[in-house]
């Protein structure tokens, strides 16, 4: 994934559009077989019965998953499950026994957003368990639309989608050979499972013993949430409990904002205005703390908020300065600061970063600052 400008840090390397690696340009399903044992697996006790396991993605750079293990009257419950691989099901089965407990005694699943490395394992915990899985009814569509999907219908959708935004030919013909020749690889969230459970924004999560509130934080998906868990700090930290923030907020990462809309969805979403928001309605809180399915728990969740919408704000400002001339949001991808040149981003990065870039231009259509350059079957755009 391109990097963004050093004051927001790292843009979210999104595992969902397959390996990030320089050489691949459809990367086939990876093989499943282990090359060794995995390692211990590295479990944090965060206080008042709240732990992390880092469960790794395979092949990627991002490296893990947190997933939080909530202990409550009734058993434990999983915040997360982390990416449906041999390896990581098993850094997650040994971090549950590390932790005095087992994947059989788990109680129910709260998934934050649909992504592979969040909702992967989710099946084969309810399958071990026989526990619920809550996900917010936005993201549980996309899931059941993934699962219904006729075979070949994501690339249609990718190449003409891609072709409509400028997108160049050597970039459009491996996905159309891959479509053609019927070398595609398995889309991560194909077996993804069903939720059994919808989370209701506003509502306090069944958690026997706990208060933890669905807080609905749409932008990275749809339908992500973070969970306001309403209790005295453990550590007597000074503000209104904890947060587990999912994608939605982490110490030294951007999230990915794209486009989600999918092949049917005939409405224009605003995935950039609705993470602005989001991130306002959880700076609102005044968390004590802050635990993110990435990278580490911090404590300055206000001037992270401020820091995030600061950094939008300002790419807005240069977007419009770019769009002086009108171009098409590709050739508007190759203009934006990443944190490498534009001909050194991998093939599948490139796709994601013109996805973001679409988002920033959709936003700034809503608001009226840019507009839709009349004629021609690709689109441009151009400031107003």
């Amino acid at each position: 994934m391109p990097l963004d400008r050093v004051g927001a840090g790292r843009p979210h390397t999104d595992p969902e559009f397959g390996v990030q690696r320089d050489e691949d340009s459809m990367p086939q399903e990876p093989a499943r077989e282990r090359a060794q044992e995995p390692a211990a697996p590295r479990v944090t006790d965060h206080g008042g019965g709240v732990h992390s396991i880092e469960v790794p993605i395979p092949d990627n750079p991002l490296g893990h998953t947190l997933v939080h293990l909530v202990d409550t009257d009734r058993g434990p419950v999983l915040v997360d499950t982390g990416w449906d691989d041999p390896d990581s099901w098993d850094t997650l089965a040994a971090g549950l026994r590390a932790l005095g407990t087992d994947v059989s005694a788990v109680h129910g699943v709260v998934i934050t957003h649909h992504h592979p490395d969040h909702h992967g394992l989710s099946g084969q915990v309810r399958e071990a368990s026989g526990a619920w899985i809550a996900m917010h009814a936005a993201d549980a569509a996309v899931v059941r639309r993934t699962r219904e999907a006729r075979p070949g219908v994501w690339l249609d959708y990718l190449c003409a989608k891609l072709a409509a935004v400028g997108a160049p030919e050597e970039h459009l013909a491996p996905l159309r050979e891959a479509r053609t020749s019927g070398r595609m690889r398995t889309l991560p969230g194909l077996r993804a499972a069903l939720p059994d459970r919808e989370i209701v924004p506003g509502d306090l999560l069944p958690l026997a013993g706990r208060r933890l509130r669905a807080i609905w934080t749409p932008g990275h998906t749809p339908g992500h949430v973070c969970l306001h868990l309403e209790e005295e700090h453990p550590s007597g930290l000074p503000g209104n409990g904890r947060l587990f923030s999912g994608d939605h907020l982490l110490p030294g990462i951007t999230p990915h904002i794209g486009l989600y809309e999918d092949p049917d969805d005939a409405v224009e979403t605003d995935p950039l205005g609705d993470y602005l928001d989001s991130l306002e309605r959880v700076g609102r809180l005044s968390v004590a703390e802050v635990l993110p399915a990435h990278q580490h728990a911090f404590t300055t969740a206000g001037a992270r908020v401020r820091e995030l919408l600061s950094h939008h704000e300002d790419r807005l400002t240069g977007l419009l300065s770019l769009l002086a001339v009108p171009l098409t949001p590709w050739e508007l991808a190759e203009r934006m600061e990443w944190n490498r040149p534009w001909a050194q981003i991998p093939y599948g990065s490139r796709t994601i970063a013109v996805s973001e870039a679409e988002a920033h231009v959709r936003r700034l259509e809503k608001l009226g600052k840019v507009e839709r350059v009349p004629g021609g079957g690709v689109v441009r755009f151009r400031s107003v």
